[in-house]
């Protein structure tokens, strides 16, 4: 038997706690431990704060 180190599996359940999104101040869920200090967005809101991605490939 192997031991498992963080990530997690598709086929279980992920882990998700409840945080105050830091614009728009609404509650949400988010699949890690949120960290005092730190911004938590809801997804709305990661939207706006998400860089853009170069989608080209070489």
């Amino acid at each position: 038997m192997y031991e498992r180190r963080g990530g997690y599996r598709r086929d279980e359940p992920r882990e998700m706690h409840t945080a105050t999104c830091s614009d728009c101040g609404a509650e949400t869920q988010v699949p890690f431990k949120p960290t005092e200090g730190r911004p938590v967005y809801c997804r709305e809101c990661f939207q706006k704060h998400r860089p853009p991605r170069n989608d080209r490939r070489y």
